[in-house]
């Protein structure tokens, strides 16, 4: 087990590229499930959600390997459609697995899903939407087992725009009988490059990126696809410049997917210019607090939230964030407060006072996103800070203390000696 040691203080500067998607790759890698042959995608960062992904296709029967930054899906036959505890429970992405199998195999037993202990794992919209489709599903000993003879299309309302949900139907939707159509579906970026990748292997899919898509089933083949940035790895890295006072360059990501955080810089006095595939920030002088609100795409992302909180800390004056994704979402509060953060909680809405001196100190992560939240308050605090846990960090940021380094941050990673 690794810890990260931080000694804060340096003004970031620089440019850096963001890497592939966490959120979109994990959804490509068990759409490889719908339809022999080989599955190949490009851009894949080194994760370990990624690398768990691959041992649950390799555990269903798949052969995986990696070349660099890609990842090649050799589907013959499936061999099983079990997909076990002991893989399931480190991600919530591995409820992806249900569509699939159920689709290609009329039979599935997919864990329960874990991953961070944010809040509960609504898999009951992902369930609904299934029954709708003429699965027989219940819950045994902590697994989700579904069968049915062949999933037919459905109109499905989803009562939330819920992303891992949407996904699950849609791949479940390719191989079922006549057309699906998903209402108040999600609309984030990963759902689009979902769909981009589902018709390069044949679906027929209108609507990804709005509330309504609709899925008429197709002959399926396999193809190749290029994943996205990383939308949530791009916003910590501004983040991180902001909160150091830095100027800062992220290369490789899409402005209009972090165009609810840019406005939220921009309200509080940072200087952000974009281009096509890039985004530069500088600091003022002295920013300003403002208000949170998760939401949604195109709303301010609750996978940013920690991290924004962070640099409030740093603000001139009292800011609010109101979490209204994830009812537990203020873990990292207590660790930012091991730093001197002054923030107050009542029911999901946290008050950040700014203009507090952070110090240096030890700290535990508690999920993926709080611990780049940690990170961003060692970069400032005065003094050393020893980040422990950091595992969580790794499911989801690829190599994020050498990109910070290569910034100008003094960090590194260290074995924890017991």
């Amino acid at each position: 087990m690794d810890k990260i040691v931080i000694k804060g203080g340096l003004t970031l500067k620089g440019e850096v590229t963001a890497s592939g998607s966490k959120n979109a790759i994990l959804p490509l890698l068990f759409s490889s499930l719908l339809i022999e042959g080989d599955h190949v995608f490009h851009h894949v960062p080194q994760l370990k959600d990624v690398e768990t992904s691959c041992q649950l296709l390799t555990h269903l029967g798949m052969t995986v390997r990696r070349e660099k930054t890609s990842v090649i899906i050799q589907h013959k036959k499936l061999k099983s459609y079990h997909a076990p505890y002991y893989l399931v429970k480190q991600m919530r992405a591995g409820v992806l697995a249900l569509g699939p199998l159920l689709a290609k195999l009329g039979a599935a037993e997919v864990s329960l899903p874990g991953g961070c202990a944010i809040g509960t794992r609504a898999v009951h919209w992902h369930l609904r939407g299934l029954e709708q489709m003429g699965a027989r599903i219940h819950i045994q000993k902590g697994y989700i087992v579904g069968q049915c003879k062949q999933l037919n299309g459905a109109c499905i309302q989803l009562d939330f725009p819920s992303v891992g949900a949407t996904e699950n139907l849609m791949l479940a939707a390719c191989l079922a009988k006549d057309s699906t159509t998903i209402n108040n579906a999600a609309c984030e970026p990963e759902i689009s490059d979902l769909a981009k990748y589902l018709i390069t292997m044949g679906a027929q899919i209108y609507g990804a990126g709005t509330s309504t898509i609709h899925i008429y089933p197709n002959t399926l083949k396999s193809g190749e696809h290029t994943v996205m940035p990383d939308r949530i790895e791009a916003g910590t890295l501004l983040l991180a410049g902001a909160i150091t006072k830095g100027t800062v360059g992220v290369k490789n990501c899409h402005p209009k997917h972090l165009d609810s955080l840019i406005q939220k810089l921009k309200q509080s006095g940072f200087y952000v210019d974009v281009d096509a595939q890039s985004i530069y920030l500088s600091s003022p002088t002295l920013a300003k607090s403002v208000d949170i609100i998760t939401a949604p795409y195109p709303g301010f992302p609750t996978d940013l939230q920690a991290q924004f909180m962070t640099l409030l800390t740093q603000m001139e004056g009292l800011g609010t964030v109101k979490e209204t994704i994830f009812e537990n979402r203020f873990m990292h509060v207590q660790e930012l407060a091991r730093f001197g953060a002054d923030i107050s909680l009542i029911g999901n809405t946290a008050k950040v006072k700014g203009n507090t001196i952070l110090h240096g100190a030890p700290v535990t992560a508690t999920d993926l996103r709080a611990s780049a939240c940690l990170i961003l308050a060692g970069l400032v605090a005065k003094g050393e800070s020893m980040i422990h846990r950091v595992y969580h960090l790794d499911r989801g940021y690829e190599f994020l203390e050498k990109k910070l380094s290569s910034l100008g941050a003094c960090i590194k990673r260290e074995p924890v000696i017991c």
